[in-house]
């Protein structure tokens, strides 16, 4: 399939309402359903799967075998590791009491939400509806129940915090009182609570 300025391979299955921005790559086997939204510089790996009316903002990865169910939103800047998943079903069933089979439309999606910048380890599972918070990382195969602070680094089952991270993605370290230093970058943020902002930009 030939979009301007979109990589799609030959074995990739891509809807023809959804919309691929500029300078993204669909691989091999990758699912992009209808009505789908992927922004500019999107890469779908092989094996994914974006659900029908997912939206995604610019600069995402979604890497190999990544399942990500409608109706999730993924903000700019969002990596989602190998196989992980995102749920959108509260109380999953295959069939009603009486015995039938659940139909599409007998059920209410809910969905996953990333924050810019977010990163998920592989073979996580995010359960909907959850939140993860700007540039927040879900470390391996970790299993998200609740909302994820904005810089925090959660692991375990269920995901837990244990410490905050800067826009790089290195721990941060304790600078002060409540307050925390990328060693990588030198941005500084302070702590309120379970809260972590970034600091002011100090002007002479």
């Amino acid at each position: 399939m030939t979009r301007e300025g979109v990589r799609i391979v030959d074995s990739a299955d891509v809807a023809d309402s959804a919309q691929i921005g500029p300078g993204s790559s669909i691989w091999h086997l990758a699912q992009v359903r209808e009505d789908a939204v992927l922004g500019e510089s999107c890469i779908v790996g092989r094996g994914a799967y974006v659900g029908t009316g997912v939206r995604m903002g610019n600069s995402c990865k979604l890497q190999n075998y990544a399942l990500v169910y409608e109706p999730a939103v993924l903000e700019d800047g969002v990596f989602v590791g190998p196989a992980v998943v995102f749920t959108n079903d509260h109380y999953p069933r295959s069939i009603s009491p009486d015995g039938t089979l659940k139909r599409g439309d007998d059920w209410e999606a809910v969905g996953v939400t990333c924050r810019q910048g977010a990163s998920i380890g592989a073979r996580s599972v995010c359960v909907a509806p959850v939140t993860i918070g700007r540039w927040a990382l879900v470390a391996a195969g970790s299993v998200v129940v609740k909302d994820v602070p904005d810089f925090a680094l959660v692991a375990g089952v269920p995901a837990k915090r244990l410490r905050w991270v800067g826009k790089a993605g290195v721990p941060l370290e304790p600078s002060g009182d409540h307050e925390f230093t990328c060693p990588q970058t030198g941005e500084r943020y302070v702590q309120d609570g379970e809260t972590l902002t970034e600091a002011p930009i100090e002007t002479e």
